[in-house]
Parts: structure tokens; sequence; C-alpha cells
């Protein structure tokens, strides 16, 4: 019964979320592609980070953490978590930008680079596109080059604390540059490719390319 009684908040979640899409929601018809301004056009400042997912909240642990990088790689690799966090460690600053309008800034995170990552795995150079796969069945999909850009990481750690399940811990992606349902929570597959794969938003409505600054929120 409970079950059921998920399965039925997350199927309203979705098709309320698809509406907005086919509605225009929130669109303002404003761009900033010079950044002239920190917000977004069409965003409000938060202070606290709203929780946001497709109705699934996945338990995993440390312990049980594994993520698989592969696809158009030379060196295609499971990691746990310990091995995760041999890695270099990376910390950044950023502001974050989701699709429901609100934004928060200065967060600070804590994890491995993305440019890190692509050192272990040696991307090919036909790997165009980068897909990512979470423990809830979500997807979602970039560029290469919006994955490798100097800012981008899959964060354990935020505002010094472990990232909560809520949040995405043990481990999430994160891309500061999108919006951010393009950074998946709950990782667990990364996959290197030569085609574009639309993912579970993208599909539904939501912009391939996601970017804040051109209101990139609804695909045309």
């Amino acid at each position: 019964m409970a079950d059921d009684f998920s399965g039925k908040i997350k199927e309203k979640l979705i098709k309320a979320k698809q509406q907005w899409a086919e509605n225009g929601r929130l669109l303002t018809g404003r761009t900033d592609s010079l950044h002239e301004n920190r917000l977004p056009p069409g965003q409000r400042e938060v202070k606290d980070w709203p929780v946001l997912d497709i109705g699934i909240t996945p338990h995993v642990s440390a312990t049980d953490f594994r993520l698989i990088i592969d696809g158009e790689v030379e060196n295609p690799i499971t990691l746990d978590f310990e091995q995760l966090l041999d890695l270099p460690a990376f910390m950044t600053k950023s502001d974050i930008h989701c699709v429901t309008s609100w934004s928060r800034y200065e967060n600070h995170w804590q994890g491995i680079s993305a440019l890190s990552l692509a050192e272990l795995v040696k991307p090919m150079a036909d790997a165009r596109y980068v897909l990512f796969t979470a423990h809830d069945g979500y997807t979602t999909n970039v560029r290469i080059e919006q994955f490798l850009d100097e800012d981008v990481l899959l964060a354990h750690h935020w505002e010094d604390a472990p990232i909560t399940e809520e949040h995405g811990g043990p481990v999430r992606v994160v891309i500061p540059k999108l919006y951010f349902w393009k950074s998946a929570k709950w990782v667990r597959q990364i996959t290197f490719s030569k085609t574009d794969k639309p993912g579970f938003w993208e599909v539904r409505g939501y912009h391939n390319n996601a970017d804040p600054w051109t209101e990139e929120r609804y695909s045309e």
C-alpha cells in the first residue's frame, strides 16, 4: 500500500512538471548571456537548500556505494567510496540555479573534480557527451565540454559536512553553470558517449542544454 501511495505521488509530481514545460511556466523572455547579473532571469535567491527529486529517495550507504565510469574511455573503472576519496581532493565555491526558480549563492563543495576523473579514465577523441544514471533511475545528459569544466565535480561534502541523503549523498554531480536538474543526485554511473541520449526531464519537455542565463528551461 505504501508503494502504491509513493507511486501516485511520483506520478503526480512528474505530470505537474511536464505541465510546467507545456505551459512555459516561469519564462520571462529575458536573457543575460553576458552574465551581467549574478541572478539569472526569472530566478530568486533563497538561503536554504530546497529538496527536489522524482519522488524516490534511494538509500545508498558509503559502504555500498559504487561508481561505474564507462563508455568511450580508455580505462573504464568501478570505484567504491574509499577509492573515490583516494583521488585528488577538490574544493570549490559556486552558486546553483534550479529550474523551479530558486538560486542559492556561495555553496562550498568538497569532492573530486570532473577533470581528475577524466584524467583517470581518459575519454576517447570521439566522446562528445556524458550521460549520468542515478540509483533512483534518474538520468540526464550534458555535452562533454560542459562536464569537463573547471568548476564541475562529484561532491561528497557541502558546507563542510557530508551531503545528506535527501540532497543526493553519499555522492552527487555538481555542474554549477547549468540548471540544477543536470547535477544528478545519487550518481552510480557516468558514461562517455559518441551520441547524445536525452534524460528523464529532457524527454519530458525540458531543454537539452539548460543554460540559466539564456533561460533554457524548456525545449521549444
